[in-house]
């Protein structure tokens, strides 16, 4: 398998938990706390085999190409876009996982009021990179790819 591939299935995987994230969060709000918490370590799971991925795919580039990410070929305004939005998603990107361990954490462990306090701030946090970086793949590989892609 071609180390090409990992974008695509690091973007389905961020997809899926946007998807996770939203609908632990109506199983939350519907008292369904045993589908929230199910939903909650699959959405974890998720996230960490995304991150498995995406070291995997720029540590992989890195060593053969000499390069480890791709340049965003759009302008303008494009670019404006692309870059405030990435950088946003970096930055609370390096959060994630240690604020979803510590809210993971306090769920399993019964520290409900503990897990609730901290979880306001995890699940906006862990939504927004989530939706940036399907958007933030939307963009490089498929919005304004390269000719060459």
């Amino acid at each position: 398998m071609s180390i090409h591939v990992l974008p695509h299935v690091n973007a389905s995987l961020n997809a899926l938990a946007t998807v996770l994230l939203i609908t632990g969060f109506v199983f939350i709000r519907r008292k369904r706390i045993a589908a929230h918490r199910a939903c909650m370590i699959a959405t974890f799971c998720a996230s960490v085999l995304f991150l498995a991925c995406y070291l995997t795919y720029h540590t992989a580039r890195q060593a053969k190409e000499g390069v480890g990410h791709t340049k965003f070929a759009g302008q303008g305004a494009a670019a404006t876009v692309y870059y405030g939005m990435l950088i946003s998603h970096v930055v609370l990107a390096a959060a994630v996982p240690v604020l979803a361990i510590i809210t993971l954490r306090r769920g399993l462990r019964g520290e409900v009021e503990r897990h609730r306090r901290i979880a306001r701030w995890t699940f906006p946090i862990w939504l927004y990179v989530s939706i940036t970086g399907v958007l933030v793949y939307l963009m490089l590989y498929h919005w304004y790819a390269p000719a060459s892609a």
